[in-house]
């Protein structure tokens, strides 16, 4: 809800152009004046309040819930618009002197037995400001709002609620309806336009856990059994301690370790580190890839493949199983050769066929 400081109806003690506001600051507590004149400074001088990025409208039925999206992704929803939502009254429900400051839909002693554990501190107020406003508004988590709606329809059914709050019981009920069908955070994103860039954003946080601009010094991350158990299956001849082998074994590399890393993380990859003039690429692919997330995902994707390989019999039941394990895996061309060709064939047969690939 916005807090607007009207200096003549809710600061009188600071207001002085009529007689009447001199009077009815006489009528307010020190402690009254002195909340009010601190709010007034808060208002106009605390920068730390966030400024929402995103505002807009939830709107279901005749009702229309204020919410915004702040600078660190929180959803929030207007106090005021809740409380209208509720058919409540703004200042409704009156607690005990001594009982902790609560939300003011949930303020209602009688509600207490229906309010689960941990939402009263879910439901802790956040200030914000929106946008071209110098006013302070409050408001909550979006996420809270079924929890809150739930406390009305439990006193309901256990017959608890007073006949004052029987219209905020049914407009719970159709609220509640409505979020059955759409999430409450995917409401408040369509409203304020957010969802446009969340993909981005959270595209922008999945790839900065996974790949870095800088890269690491090349260490081996492939085993020896990785390039021992491919060889035997296409069956060329492996050599230990081998370093340079036929150009398919990258793409194969591409295809079925990299490319297996989540969305987003090869295309990543390729821009960091393209191909150059002569077809060959700077560094490999995982000098790029962070060590506490990046390089941990890779290398349960190889020791997946190696496995792979080893149980299978020839390429076509690796490619079967692989298929099975990963059924979104990119298409792949399929390339024969005869088993009594010689090593030094295979590989120039490689390289060509490769080449018209890539030229075709």
């Amino acid at each position: 809800m916005s807090e607007p400081i009207d200096p003549q109806n809710e600061n009188p003690a600071l207001f002085d152009a009529s007689e009447g506001g001199r009077a009815r600051a006489r009528k307010l507590s020190p402690e009254r004046r002195r909340e009010i004149a601190q709010r007034a400074a808060e208002t106009r001088w605390d920068n730390t309040i966030p400024r929402a990025t995103y505002t807009g409208a939830i709107v279901i039925g005749d009702r229309r819930i204020e919410c915004a999206v702040l600078p660190d992704g929180t959803r929030v929803l207007s106090q005021g618009t809740v409380m209208a939502a509720l058919d409540r009254a703004t200042r409704s429900g009156v607690r005990r002197s001594d009982a902790p400051r609560r939300a003011p839909f949930l303020s209602a002693n009688n509600l207490d037995q229906f309010i689960p554990e941990g939402l009263s501190t879910d439901l802790e107020p956040i200030r914000y400001r929106l946008p071209n406003q110098r006013f302070i508004s409050t408001g909550y988590r979006a996420e809270t709002l079924p929890k809150v709606l739930e406390v009305y329809l439990a006193a309901r059914q256990a017959g608890k609620l007073q006949e004052s709050q029987l219209g905020a019981a049914q407009a719970a009920e159709v609220l509640m309806r409505a979020l059955a069908q759409v999430g409450i955070t995917a409401l408040v994103d369509e409203a304020t336009g957010y969802q446009e860039v969340r993909a981005r954003d959270e595209l922008q946080q999945l790839l900065s856990k996974y790949v870095t601009e800088t890269f690491r010094r090349w260490v081996s991350v492939f085993p020896n059994e990785f390039f021992r158990e491919l060889y035997r299956l296409y069956g060329w001849d492996y050599k230990e301690g081998k370093t340079k082998h036929p150009q398919y074994i990258g793409k194969f590399i591409n295809d079925h370790i990299y490319k297996q890393l989540p969305e987003g993380v090869h295309a990543e990859l390729e821009r960091l580190n393209p191909r150059g003039a002569s077809g060959h690429r700077a560094r490999k692919h995982h000098q790029h890839l962070t060590v506490d997330t990046g390089v941990e995902h890779l290398d349960k994707q190889i020791v997946t493949v190696v496995t792979l390989l080893q149980v299978s019999e020839d390429i076509d039941q690796f490619r079967a199983l692989f298929d099975r394990r990963f059924p979104a895996a990119p298409s792949r061309q399929v390339l024969r050769v005869t088993e009594t060709a010689e090593q030094g064939f295979l590989t120039d047969f490689i390289d060509d066929w490769l080449d018209e690939e890539n030229n075709s």
